[in-house]
């Protein structure tokens, strides 16, 4: 059986009936088989396997990069098997802002809007003018807009179960010639007209700092979303524990990070059977020394119950877990 291990950046053994790649729609069309389950693959960094899968392992290998300039800015479509950060590298390269802030990001390209991948302020669905998507079961090729794309925060509509036949092949992107450098992070504030790779460079020190290294130490980036919790709830957690971070999302709601929850629950630096909640960042879980993907079901979920418990505040993972026949729910 193909080995995973090395196929998802968390890194627990694993395994599949079969793994092929695609580099074009139509390898991908004569790839896909109907008697078994079909998992498509990116770079890895947002999928844990945690069981050997019972069927076919897509991995989205489709390349290039096109560029087409215009008054307003500039546009590229972008082959959903590229690296996430070597095209915000290139984009910096040449001088373009708008992506800079999400450098050093692990996974593909094609990843990226699924996930509505984001960071310090920008999430990628804000540069996006539309996707290019390929259905499984049909062959169908179609197009959706920003707007059809239902982006919200960690999420789309890629993830929709109904649409998990939903292959993205390639994404537009649009950098405008008068984007404005978005610096209201903390770490970004002290910058003063700073240029994309001013804005780059500080970001990836701040995550070189923060966030292990997946090459050193397997992990998944962050492991849970900033649950969204009603300025009342956050009202009330700041009248039992003092100052709580928060960031207002609108006139009823305040997002919360789950970090700071996790960490005052207790979990920070805590490891269970090999599975640990990052020293510097509680908010990623670490593959110190795992052997079953049952130690990372069980301390994830140990985690969500404790801090539902203190807090009252309902964590959900970013991450995707894999079984033996598809996703796994927490």
């Amino acid at each position: 059986m193909p080995e995973l291990t090395h196929r998802h950046t968390f890194a627990l053994p694993s395994h599949c009936k079969q793994l092929e790649s695609f580099t074009s729609v139509a390898s991908l069309l004569a790839a896909y088989r109907t008697d078994m389950p079909v998992y498509i693959l990116g770079g890895g960094s947002n999928s844990i396997f945690i069981d050997d899968f019972e069927g076919l392992v897509l991995v989205n290998d489709i390349k290039g990069i096109d560029v087409q300039h215009d008054e307003e800015g500039v546009r590229l479509t972008v082959g959903g098997g590229e690296n996430w950060h070597d095209l915000v590298t290139y984009t910096v390269e040449q001088g373009w802002h708008g992506l800079e802030n999400l450098a050093l990001i692990p996974g593909s390209v094609g990843a990226a809007p699924i996930q509505n991948i984001g960071a310090y302020g920008l999430e990628v669905g804000e540069r996006i003018e539309k996707v290019d998507v390929v259905v499984l079961d049909t062959g169908e090729q179609f197009s959706l807009s920003q707007q059809a794309c239902e982006f919200g925060y960690r999420d789309s509509v890629f993830k929709r179960p109904e649409h998990n036949k939903w292959i993205v092949t390639h994404v537009h992107f649009f950098l405008p010639h008068n984007a404005v450098p978005i610096t209201r992070y903390a770490e970004l504030d002290a910058l003063i007209n700073p240029t994309a790779k001013d804005i780059f460079n500080t970001v990836i020190a701040v995550r070189q700092r923060k966030l292990p290294d997946p090459k050193l130490l397997g992990n998944a980036g962050s492991f849970f979303k900033n649950p969204v919790i009603s300025k009342q709830h956050y009202t009330e957690l700041c009248g039992r524990y003092g100052t709580v971070p928060g960031f207002e999302v609108d006139a009823a709601n305040v997002k919360v990070p789950a970090a700071w929850l996790i960490d005052n629950a207790g979990f920070k630096g805590q490891c269970r059977d090999g599975v640990c909640s990052y020293q510097h960042q509680p908010l990623v879980l670490v593959n110190q020394s795992a052997t079953s993907g049952l130690a990372v079901v069980a301390f994830a979920r140990e985690i969500i119950d404790t801090v539902y418990t203190r807090f009252g505040v309902q964590l959900e993972p970013e991450v995707r877990l894999v079984g033996k026949t598809g996703l796994v729910t927490l």
